[in-house]
């Protein structure tokens, strides 16, 4: 399977409908702490919008909602990976990927048989306080080789500056968070991204 070089991840259906229609093609949907009806709302809001513009939706942790609302990708983290049926994930012709963080991890997800793997973080993160210290960039190598032919996804610290490395380490996608969703003009960021993921597209 192919990703764009470019995974956006977001918080809530409102930056999906901001940032989307810029260019973005492969964002993921992190919403945390709502309830049932509520995250319905969101996830087919979400696959509204990024089907009118040719946007890959994957839907973090909430697989059966993804089922039941017809998307066709979802992620899990480790937590949530072994508390999921997936079995039922991929009968229900959902792709898959997960986080990992260790080898351990990494063996866990591997033995899920996912579509795609992400590893982080690569760099110091602000996004949440990680009990794993940066990967680096040589361990995005080690990995790529690991998992292959799946794609690896790199996650944590990243901004445009940085992608190049990551990239030329085996990387299939660099994922973002608050170098977009935390920047004065987020719109601009984004942008940026686009342009800066362009030449592995």
């Amino acid at each position: 399977m192919t990703l764009d070089p470019f995974y956006l991840i977001v918080d809530s259906t409102a930056w999906i409908d901001r940032l989307v229609p810029l260019g973005v093609k492969l964002v993921q949907l992190r919403v945390k702490d709502k309830d049932e009806a509520a995250l319905r709302q969101e996830i087919r809001r979400a696959r509204e919008t990024c089907a009118r513009h040719g946007c890959q939706l994957i839907v973090n942790d909430y697989w059966r909602l993804a089922i039941e609302e017809g998307c066709d990708y979802v992620h899990l983290g480790q937590e949530d990976l072994a508390a999921a049926d997936t079995r039922a994930i991929k009968r229900a012709g959902l792709k898959l990927g997960i986080s990992t963080h260790d080898e351990s991890e990494l063996k866990t997800a591997l033995a899920a048989e996912p579509d795609y793997v992400a590893l982080g973080p690569v760099y110091p993160t602000l996004l949440k306080k990680m009990k794993w210290a940066p990967q680096g960039l040589d361990r995005i190598a080690a990995w790529t080789e690991t998992v292959a032919p799946l794609p690896l996804v790199a996650i944590g610290g990243l901004t445009p500056e940085r992608i190049p490395g990551v990239f030329e380490k085996g990387a299939a996608s660099a994922a973002v968070v608050t170098d977009i969703l935390m920047n004065a003009d987020p719109e601009a960021r984004t942008r940026e991204w686009i342009a800066a993921t362009g030449r592995w597209r």
